[in-house]
């Protein structure tokens, strides 16, 4: 497998909501969560909210074609905090996808463990002896060549979303993985976008909800 050209989107980051202890962006697809090893590969959102805010850290990522809400802590006792929460799994993560195809069900729950595939990486596979993963899905609308998805994972590995998807028979369409041709030739990237996180403010210790809206 070739490695994917890396040419970021120029666009300023979306700021979506800015405290004491957080900020939190609406992350476009294209732009790696934290900087690679190549120098190349520097540019990211990590680097670009530290641009905005010095203090940033990094406690969650998204793939580099994935794109919507991501959180960064600025302080390091709301780092450890989110990072607990994360861990926990007691944050609420929800997605959109449009897939290829249209489930013959309303809505499921994929539960298969994934392992990394180590002959073809970075890419994982489903695997019995591979880590538990379990994702709950629901039909949202039918399209000209799919469904649009609403996706809603309880772990989180590496990948999860977009390999469950394809094991189900329906990968997410633009998916350079996981897609079939005509399901990779069906949209321009990968469309998966994190629309929603549910969390506890590290400070205030109040429920907070944070939201981009999806772009395809």
């Amino acid at each position: 497998m070739e490695p994917l050209r890396y040419d970021p989107p120029a666009a300023p980051l979306v700021v979506l909501h800015h405290d004491r202890d957080l900020l939190v962006i609406d992350k476009p697809a294209g732009l790696l969560s934290v900087p690679g090893r190549d120098p190349a590969h520097h540019d990211s959102a990590l680097t670009r909210a530290q641009a905005l805010d010095a203090r940033a850290l990094a406690v969650h990522r998204l793939d580099l074609w994935t794109s919507g809400v991501l959180v960064f802590a600025l302080r390091r006792k709301a780092e450890a905090h989110l990072r607990a929460q994360f861990a926990g799994r007691t944050v609420e993560k929800h997605y959109e996808a449009l897939v290829w195809g249209c489930p013959a069900e309303a809505a499921g729950r994929i539960d298969l463990a994934l392992a990394a595939d180590t002959d073809r990486p970075p890419l994982q596979r489903v695997d019995a002896a591979g880590k538990p993963a379990i994702t709950h899905w629901r039909v949202l609308d039918v399209g000209p060549v799919g469904a649009r998805v609403a996706l809603r994972p309880e772990t989180g590995r590496s990948h999860q979303l977009r390999v469950h998807l394809a094991a189900l028979g329906h990968p997410i369409l633009g998916d350079p993985f996981y897609a079939h041709p005509a399901a990779l030739a069906a949209a321009p990237r990968l469309c998966l976008h994190a629309v929603r996180i549910g969390l506890v403010h590290p400070f205030t210790g109040s429920p907070l909800v944070l939201a981009a809206p999806c772009p395809f």
